[in-house]
């Protein structure tokens, strides 16, 4: 399309404006072809008519979209010219405080005049290993994209920074050079970078000065080449200086100062070694006093003094040397001061004694009458002879000041030279990097010789940027492979031709000063004369004939003729320079030596480099014309000469470009003025390179980004699968003229506005949706609204019309309820009126029937008497009838029964004479006298007790008469004594009298007393009710204070909780940063063995060993780098043995050691020897007498031979391991020892055998002892009966496995002894040799040895008691003690009582805590040392009771004869436990540590099985007792471990898989050392397992160590395998399709930037994440080491990303916060699947979330800044505005965050505590930490895989 299309209604331009440079406006209607006039409305809201130039009608520039404002490079902007230039960098600088942008290849710095906190080593740390395009612009991505590039390409670079003074050149190249010395390191310890960063203070001092532009500039261009090795480590640096301003050492303008050294001095004045300077204020000297400005605010003199003198001293210039510049300094001042007096207009001199020249001729060692005639005279020369002229005041003072300047530059000279050669390397340099620091294009109201150099050489660098910038843009071209026309760019080769070419200003400049007679002014008319009307780039001013003026590449400038020929020239009169070489201070002739460079203080080589800046002096004699050639050459053409070399070196590096900006004149922070910004831009090539961008393609889209961005402007059926397809489709139809666009292979390019064009139809687009949207929601919202207004009308209708039908129905309520009342009411009154009615007629009927019913009723009751009347009278005439009837029936019943019994009377009588009457009778009798008998019998027992109660009763009878007597007998008594009181009563009588008088008379005194009493107890009750109120008060008071004291207390215990709390936690994090300082330590430690291993294995290449056997693997490095892995607690004593793999000379004192190791070890079995024989003797006749004794109990025998067999056992490991100690030292002096000592004959040769002999000797004895145990076993087995054998032992072994401790085994066996004394003689009698007698000997020398033991525990534990009865006497004192303190707590007020009760329970419990942590110690010592000994028993009596008990059955014993070699053994069991021979340790360790892969152990195999291998293999060194093979084999893991590590170190399976095998074998440690806290975790088989004569504990500090190294290895291997995922997969990739929107990239991705080494994703990142995690769970290892990992991962991919986010601004938008918390939320579902939630890993990433959220919450109002700045408490106020200033948006819709909203927070935030780092140290690891985790695997069931190649080694 047109471009005048695009100027529609609404669209925005730029115009010119005289203050603001450009202003923008809005246009008021659409510009037709033809118009003349634009109406525009300017932001300020006032309206314009714009009128078009008739002449080339040019339309205004129009503005980019406010989405491409603020871009990090320029050239991402749509419409690329000044005004958007200048308005995007205005932008970032104003409202972003982002002073770095860039310009395609070009990095814009502008100068913000204050400090920022991006410079610092974590900025650094962030930028290093990144593309250039990837983080925000910054020097330091340029440093990194030159480093990346000398790596990468092989060829060296150029950092190029320019600008005007003042715009921070110099402090660029300082970072530049820092970021250099930081990624690089150095490759030797002379520590190079550290020297090239200290050359800056030296050249600041010598080199800078204050102009009224800048209060350091540099007056000297200078160009430092960093120099590397193959390895990219600096090696060293060269530094090129270019046309120093030696001027200004004697001439400053006004506000203006000499370089700062002057200065310096002068501050230091009275310092004690510049008194004989003779210095004193500045403005005392003629050479520091002309600016009038002495001192710069803010900068003290002598401080800088300091640090230029510490620089001086850092890179090797002597104190002598030091004092020899600073007396040339000081003598260029009181040079200055030297005065002229003209003795007429030809000829002048000096006072006589001038003080000045006298103190400079001494400073300068020189001959003050010599001096003080040549500085007035001058010599020429003709042909013929010499003369001598004198010179006029004028001359003699320039003369004076050229050769200040001359001795000035020398020195000048001298010191880069020397700096030179500190610098200089020995290695050589395989590349390097160049930093150009020099001054920009100037322009001031005079211009001369000085300006006209330093805008030639700009003029050089411009040209050589452009054919940079056209090459790399053609590069881009062909890459793409789009066709590539000729772009026209301004070629500054005139310009430069008319200053350098053959007459030109520089050839006619050095012609002119050949000349005799020339000067400034025929010079001026050569020029005209040549180039005037010739070359349009050289004009004449109109008003002058001694200027001319230049049309450079950024403005014309005017240069003043005056002085160009003396400065050119650069006179210096020989004869000055003569009397300065005879100087008597060696260090001038030193700065005047022409044909070789002066010595340098070190006395170092030359560097090699020719230094460009050298001044030419009048030739000396000895090679005249070879000096006057050199004479020739003017400072111009030298000039010339070290720009072309300085281009050739450029033209052979890759250049990059860093323009500084100065702001504003006035060095206010963060003022930008736009006219000297806009000065600058087009000075410095910016807006050049703009102009080359805009001619050709200058936007560019890759595929996916244009496809993200404009997918809104296709249709569905335009969406292809090829984006490339997709993107050509739309393109044609949405750009008709195919010139606007190119398809290249990768992107797509536009012209300039073509992307503006498109941003315009997707605006539209998304207008026209917003508009189709917001009609669509504005109807819906209007329906919603009437359907809400019908339902409303609809239910006030509902109301009324209820309200309606309410009332009616009221109504008919009321008119019912009416007609109720009125009938109720009528029924009422009718009913009233007839129940009154009614009454009365039931009265009346009442009455009536009343008196009816009483007649009635009393004719029934007459009736009823009468009828009652007839029945009595009935009756009794009734009731007399049958009594009279009933009588005359009895009577007759009466006779009738009389008769009958007549009768029946004589019937009885004649029965009763009969004889069967009898028998009936006798019959009966018998029963009755049976019955009467019976009765009898009983009467006699009756009888018999009645009179045992008769007896009884006399019996008592008779007691009691006897009392009675008795008593009688008393009362005779009681009446005598009755008389006798008698006669007492009547005295008493007498008595009683008496005491009633006086009883009454108490009487009286008892009524006054009890009245005295009532009066007292009346006051007392009174005095007790005010008492019990004064007792209510205080108790109520009381009750008040202890109220007070419960709420203080409480008040005091919650702070003291709080104080504990916080001191907790402040242990904790001390606890924490001690232990991440130790393990930095450790950290530090290995990387100093690994630089110890390459440096050694470098010295080990570089030195030819010509012996090969010689040639040997230096094991003393393992030794040296964990030395103390060879001390633990079983090596007492310092005499051990030496490792094989020492040197030799080292072997012959260990050797030593261990065979005096070996001869106290004799010495202590011959006393112990010694000690039993006496015991053995006074035990003898003990023996003797229990002979007898022992005869009655033999069967106790079985105890006793299991006891002797039991010692047997002992004295053959005694034996093995003295034995073995005995080969060792065999093997030691065969082998190992030196001729010298170990020769036949020599001294120690005989000592060492005499004291083998005696050892072998010893040995025998021992043989001898065993062999005569076993015999006697034997006998004594078979002569003691099966059956007592057998029971006897059985029980016998059963009350020895009871036995837990030696004192029982001991006392068990000593009741043994005393009850079978007799065995003796049987002795003697079972073995005639006496065998068993000596035996029996030996079995009572361990008797006495049990005793002894016993004896010693017995002390023990009378220690014990002693302890603790003087515990008991402390306690005593300590309750003294706190009663007495109860007491004096009593006497102080409450408070006061409380703090101290408080303060002393804290006293006390910390003295008490510290005596039972000693006492814990001690009782932990002893505890060991006690277990040991009964596992030693135990372990005795268990394989005693295997060995001999269970395997012998009584046939066997009955049948077979028993021999020592035949006695037949079950199998053991398997004890846990692997052996080894010695000299397979070097095959177990290659076979399991060093060529174990990883991956087949962790898949097929039980995890942690090398440790558990090696474990088991030192409990069977621990069990042989053999600390030497304890010791080798640990150290030999530990090593070969490293060894491994080191070698595989960057494979995360192997990392992992060694530390879970570390910590395993660390646990094992713990877990069978022994110690109860371990102890209580096993079971009892594992507790048998536990090691019984090595206490480890070191060994587990070393293992720990080594798996903090472990750890902090695989930390690397994580962070170096994620942090390339990081960036990518959390803020680059789109994980929510649409959400961010995609903007021009500019120059980002360059040609020269590292290719994308693919697109990472979140789920990569996941999916790494699950990898990791999968891995560490097949190791096995501990999950709460696997957290601590997981841990440490989220915190880098949280601090990487945060990093990551507060660098790039294009990533700080509110679509890609969304992004960003639903990654994290992913993150934390995956820590959900792994049950990770627990493990700290989510809060590392609180600092990102909070960053999110930033990202997205409102940001306007007051309220949102509170609400920030209490959500974003896990960032610091950096971070925090940082992300506010970075906030872009990337939508139309977003607002970018005001800066007053960004002064609130900052002003909210102002009293919080923050670190003042802006980024999260990526590089942090936590501390960490390895929890005890026991294994419940027992060992004995381990199974060794035949895959792992250990047949060797042998279960035991």
């Amino acid at each position: 399309m047109a471009a005048s299309e695009l100027y529609t209604k609404f669209a925005r331009v730029w115009i010119p404006d005289p203050e603001e440079v450009w202003k923008s406006a809005e246009l008021l209607k659409d510009y037709k072809p033809g118009d003349k006039v634009l109406l525009l409305r300017l932001e300020e809201g006032k309206d314009l008519e714009y009128h078009l130039d008739p002449k080339t009608k040019e339309l205004p520039h129009l503005r980019n979209p406010d989405i491409l404002v603020g871009e990090n490079d320029l050239t991402a902007l749509s419409y690329l010219h000044e005004p958007a230039v200048l308005h995007n960098l205005r932008v970032r600088f104003i409202d972003s405080k982002l002073i770095y942008t860039y310009c395609g290849i070009v990095l814009v710095a502008i100068n913000p005049y204050e400090q920022l906190p991006i410079y610092g080593e974590d900025i650094i740390n962030a930028y290093s290993g990144q593309n250039m395009g990837d983080m925000d612009p910054h020097i330091f991505a340029v440093a990194e994209e030159a480093y990346k590039q000398m790596a990468r390409d092989e060829r060296n670079q150029s950092i190029i920074v320019s600008g005007e003074s003042g715009a921070g050149k110099t402090v660029s190249a300082k970072y530049a050079m820092r970021y250099f010395a930081t990624v690089s390191g150095s490759a030797s310890e002379a520590n190079v970078e550290e020297k090239v960063l200290a050359s800056n203070p030296i050249m600041e001092s010598i080199g800078n000065a204050k102009t009224t532009r800048n209060d350091n500039s540099s007056r000297f261009g200078k160009y430092i080449e960093i120099g590397f090795d193959k390895r990219y480590r600096i090696i060293g640096a060269n530094m090129r200086t270019y046309l120093l301003e030696k001027s200004r050492v004697v001439f400053q303008a006004e506000e203006e100062r000499n370089y700062h050294i002057f200065y310096q001095l002068c501050a230091s004045a009275k310092s004690p070694e510049f008194q004989m300077l003779q210095l004193g204020n500045a403005n005392y000297f003629n050479y520091t006093k002309q600016g009038g400005s002495p001192v710069i605010e803010g900068v003290d003199d002598a401080k800088e003094m300091a640090h230029t003198r510490q620089a001086c001293t850092l890179l090797g210039i002597s104190e002598s040397y030091q004092m020899g510049i600073f007396r040339i300094l000081a003598g260029i001042l009181h040079l200055g001061n030297v005065g002229f007096t003209s003795r007429d207009s030809d000829s002048c001199t000096i006072p006589p004694k001038h003080e000045a020249l006298t103190i400079f001729c001494e400073l300068m060692g020189v001959d003050y009458e010599e001096m003080c005639h040549w500085l007035c005279h001058r010599k020429l020369a003709t042909a013929t002879e010499t003369y001598i002229k004198p010179i006029s005041k004028l001359q003699a003072t320039n003369a004076r000041d050229a050769l200040a300047k001359h001795i000035y530059a020398k020195l000048f000279n001298w010191i880069v030279d020397h700096v030179n050669r500190v610098l200089h390397s020995a290695v050589k340099q395989h590349s390097f990097i160049g930093v150009l620091d020099i001054y920009g294009f100037e322009t001031f109201e005079i211009n001369s010789f000085e300006q006209f150099c330093i805008n030639y050489a700009n003029e050089k660098l411009q040209q050589q940027f452009n054919m940079h910038v056209f090459k790399l843009e053609q590069e881009e071209y062909m890459k793409e492979q789009i066709p590539w026309t000729l772009i026209d760019f301004y070629d500054n080769q005139p310009c430069i031709n008319l200053i350098e070419s053959k007459l030109g200003i520089l050839d006619l400049l050095d012609e002119e000063c050949k000349m005799p007679k020339g000067t400034d002014d025929t010079w001026a008319q050569k020029l005209y004369n040549t180039h005037l009307n010739k070359c349009a780039l050289f004009e004449k001013p109109r008003l002058s004939n001694k200027a001319f003026i230049i049309q450079h590449f950024a403005d014309k400038v005017e240069y003043q003729c005056e002085g160009f020929l003396e400065k050119n020239k650069d006179t210096v009169f020989e004869e000055q320079i003569k009397v300065l070489k005879s100087s008597k201070f060696k260090m001038i002739p030193e700065l005047f030596q022409d044909d070789e460079k002066a010595i340098s203080p070190t006395s170092a080589t030359s560097s090699g480099r020719i230094l460009l800046t050298r001044v030419p002096t009048k030739p000396t004699k000895g090679r005249p014309g070879q000096a006057a050639k050199e004479h020739r050459k003017t400072v111009g053409h030298q000039f010339r000469n070290s720009l072309h070399l300085l281009m050739e070196t450029l033209n052979a590096t890759t250049p990059h470009y860093v323009r500084c900006i100065k702001p504003n004149d006035f060095k206010f922070p963060f003022t930008f003025d736009e006219k000297r910004a806009v000065q600058q831009l087009r000075a410095c090539g910016v807006l050049e390179t703009i102009r080359i961008s805009a001619a050709g393609f200058p936007s560019r889209w890759t595929y996916q980004e244009f496809f993200s961005r404009y997918r809104v402007l296709m249709k569905q059926k335009d969406v292809l699968n090829d984006r490339m397809q997709t993107c050509k489709n739309v393109l044609e139809k949405l750009i008709l003229d195919k010139d606007k666009y190119q398809f290249g292979k990768t992107k797509i390019f536009f012209r300039a506005g073509q992307v503006a064009y498109l941003e315009k139809l997707r605006t539209d687009k998304l207008r026209a949706a917003c508009i189709w949207i917001q009609k669509t929601i504005r109807g819906w919202l209007l329906r919603k609204k009437y359907l809400r207004m019908r339902k409303a009308a609809i239910t006030v209708q509902r109301y009324v019309r209820g309200y309606q039908a309410r009332c009616y129905a009221t109504f008919l309520r009321r008119t019912k309820a009416a007609t109720i009342i009125q009938k109720y009411w009528r029924m009422y009154v009718a009913c009233r009126m007839y129940k009154i009615r009614r009454a009365a007629t039931i009265v009346l009927q009442s009455y009536l029937r009343g008196y009816l019913a009483r007649n009635r009723y009393r004719k029934i009751l007459r009736e009823h008497k009468v009828v009652i009347i007839q029945k009595w009278v009935r009756g009794w005439l009734a009731q007399k009838q049958y009594k009279r009837s009933m009588h005359a029936i009895i009577y007759l019943q009466c006779c009738f029964r009389r008769m009958m019994a007549k009768r029946e009377l004589k019937k009885l009588k004649i029965e009763a004479r009969s004889v069967e009457r009898y028998k009936k009778l006798h019959i009966g009798m018998e029963n009755k006298i049976m019955q009467l008998q019976r009765k009898v019998d009983e009467q006699n027992k009756e009888y018999k007790c009645l009179m045992e109660k008769l007896a009884n009763l006399e019996g008592v009878y008779n007691t009691e008469t006897e009392k009675l007597r008795s008593d009688l007998d008393r009362l005779q008594l009681s009446e005598e004594e009755a008389k006798v009181a008698t006669k007492r009563v009547l005295s008493l009588q007498e008595e009683i009298a008496k005491l009633r008088k006086d009883l009454e008379q108490t009487h009286s005194e008892k009524k006054s007393i009890e009245e005295s009493a009532d009066r007292y107890r009346q006051e007392t009750e009174q005095l007790v009710s005010n008492l019990k109120e004064e007792n209510t008060l205080l108790k109520q008071e009381k009750e008040t204070l202890n109220h007070l004291i419960v709420e203080q207390a409480k008040e005091m215990t919650e702070t003291m909780e709080k104080k504990l709390t916080e001191e907790t936690k402040q242990l904790e994090l001390d606890l924490n940063d001690e232990r991440l300082r130790y393990q930095n330590l450790l950290n530090e430690f290995s990387r100093l063995e690994e630089r110890y291993d390459d440096l050694r294995e470098e010295m080990t290449l570089m030195v030819n060993v010509p012996k090969l056997e010689h040639k040997r693997t230096d094991s003393t490095h393992s030794s040296n780098e964990s030395e103390y892995t060879f001390s633990s607690e079983f090596a007492e004593t310092e005499d051990t043995p030496s490792r094989t793999e020492e040197p030799s000379e080292k072997k012959v004192p260990l050797d030593m050691s261990l065979f005096l190791k070996l001869q106290k070890r004799v010495t202590e079995l011959e006393q112990e020897k010694q000690l039993l024989q006496d015991e053995l003797d006074c035990k003898e006749e003990q023996v003797l007498r229990s002979k007898a004794k022992e005869e009655e109990r033999p069967q106790i025998r079985g105890a006793e031979l299991e006891y002797e067999s039991l010692k047997r056992q002992e004295l053959e490991s005694e034996n093995k391991k003295l034995k073995n100690e005995l080969n060792e030292l065999r093997k030691a002096l065969s082998e190992k020892g030196t001729p010298e000592v170990t020769a036949p004959g020599a001294p120690a040769y005989q000592v060492l055998m005499d004291q083998l002999t005696s050892v072998s000797e010893e040995l025998d004895v021992r043989k001898e002892e065993v062999l005569i145990l076993r015999s006697q076993l034997v006998s004594q087995k078979e002569a003691i009966q099966p059956k007592n054998t057998m029971t006897d032992s059985i029980i016998l072994l059963e009350d020895v496995q009871k036995m837990k401790d030696k004192g029982e085994i001991a006392q068990a066996y000593i009741g043994l002894k005393e009850t079978n004394r007799s065995s003796a003689m049987d002795c003697r009698e079972l073995n005639e040799d006496g065998e068993l007698w000596l035996a029996y000997e030996g079995l009572n020398q361990a008797n006495r040895l049990l005793e002894s033991q016993l004896q010693s525990q017995k002390r023990s534990h009378d220690n014990e008691a002693e302890a603790l009865r003087g515990e008991i006497q402390s306690l005593k004192e300590e309750n003294n003690r706190q009663q007495q303190l109860l007491a004096q707590n009593l006497q102080l007020p409450p408070e006061a009582r409380i703090e101290a009760s408080l303060q002393h329970e804290i006293t006390r419990l910390t003295n008490e805590n510290l005596d039972l942590m000693e006492q814990l110690e001690k009782q932990d010592k002893t505890v060991r040392k006690l277990k040991k000994q009964l596992k030693v028993f135990a372990k005795k009596i268990g394989e005693l009771e295997v060995g001999q008990v269970e395997n012998i059955s009584p046939g066997q014993i009955i049948d077979e004869p028993i021999r020592p070699v035949n006695i037949p053994r079950k199998e053991k069991d398997f004890q846990g436990m692997l052996e080894y021979k010695k000299e397979d340790e070097q095959k177990l360790v290659k076979n399991l540590i060093l060529e174990l892969k990883p991956r087949g152990v962790a898949v097929n195999l039980i995890p942690g099985l090398p440790a558990y291998i090696l474990f088991m293999c030192v409990r069977h060194a621990d069990y042989l007792n053999d600390d030497q093979k304890v010791r080798s084999l640990l150290t030999s893991t530990i090593n070969s471990i490293k060894k491994v590590l080191k070698k595989r170190g960057d494979d995360f399976e192997t990392v992992s898989f060694w530390l879970s095998n570390t910590c395993r074998f660390l646990h094992c440690l713990k877990q069978y050392s022994g110690e109860e806290g371990f102890m209580k975790y096993n079971t009892s088989r594992q507790n048998e397992h536990c090691l019984t004569n090595f206490d480890l504990a070191e060994y587990r500090q070393v293992l720990s160590d080594l798996a903090i190294q472990i750890y902090q290895q695989l930390v690397r291997v994580l962070e170096n395998i994620l942090q390339p995922m990081i960036v990518s997969g959390m803020l680059e990739h789109e994980t929510i399709q649409g959400m961010s929107g995609v903007k021009p990239t500019g120059l980002r991705k360059r040609t020269s930037s590292i290719a994308d080494e693919g697109a990472y994703t979140l789920d990569s990142i996941i999916q790494q994440l699950s990898s990791f995690h999968s891995v560490m769970c097949q190791h096995g290892m501990d999950p709460e080491l696997i957290k601590q990992v997981i841990k440490q991962m989220f915190y880098i991919v949280g601090a990487v990303t945060l990093n990551n986010l507060l660098l790039r601004k294009d990533v700080c938008s509110w679509s890609k916060g969304m992004q960003i918390r639903y990654n994290v939320s992913q993150l934390e579902e995956w820590l959900r699947d792994k049950n990770l939630m627990n493990s700290g890993a989510k809060e590392t990433l609180e600092p990102l979330i909070q960053a999110a959220q930033l990202l997205q919450v409102k940001k306007k109002t007051d309220e949102d800044a509170e609400a920030i700045c209490s959500m974003c408490s896990a960032l610091t106020t950096l971070q925090i505005v940082k992300v506010l200033f970075l906030y872009t948006p990337v939508h139309e819709f977003e607002e970018r965050v005001s800066a007053s909203f960004i002064r609130t927070i900052q002003m909210r935030l102002r009293d919080r505590k923050d670190s003042p780092q802006l980024l999260m140290d990526a590089k942090h690891t936590f501390p960490v930490t390895f929890p005890f985790n026991p294994s419940s695997l027992a060992l004995e069931t381990i199974q060794i895989p035949a895959s792992l190649g250990l047949g060797f080694i042998s279960r035991v």
